[in-house]
């Protein structure tokens, strides 16, 4: 699996509420910082809030996407469109995001995730 194809199977995931597919994806010392709010999850707090719907995704288009590959490593950036909820509140977001992927036994496996809101 090439490094975009990583990249929407981590997507698709996230709106499925696939907690399996995300484990797959994710790398066991996977780290996310939080678009909205700046904190950081690890790989099990991740997992757990997705596929309890306690943070579920309704919608996450992906407006564009880059690729640069280093031997072991890719780095993808691109640009989002997101809504959901997060417990019973919804929210939004547009962002620009950096996902590092590391190969790991033949697959892309997300190991950092970042993403920065863009407010105008």
């Amino acid at each position: 699996m090439e490094p975009l194809a990583a990249e929407r199977q981590f997507f698709k995931a996230l709106l499925e509420a696939d907690g399996p597919e995300l484990d797959r994806v994710l790398a066991d010392d996977f780290l996310l910082i939080d678009v909205l709010s700046g904190s950081e999850f690890q790989k099990p707090t991740l997992i757990a809030a997705v596929a309890s719907c306690q943070v579920k995704f309704e919608k996450i288009d992906v407006l564009e996407s880059r690729v640069r590959r280093y031997p072991g490593i890719a780095i993808v950036t691109g640009r989002t469109q997101m809504r959901g909820r997060f417990r019973e509140s919804p929210f939004s977001a547009n962002s620009r995001y950096a996902h590092v992927y590391i190969e790991q036994q033949g697959l892309w496996r997300l190991v950092t995730a970042q993403g920065t809101p863009i407010t105008s």
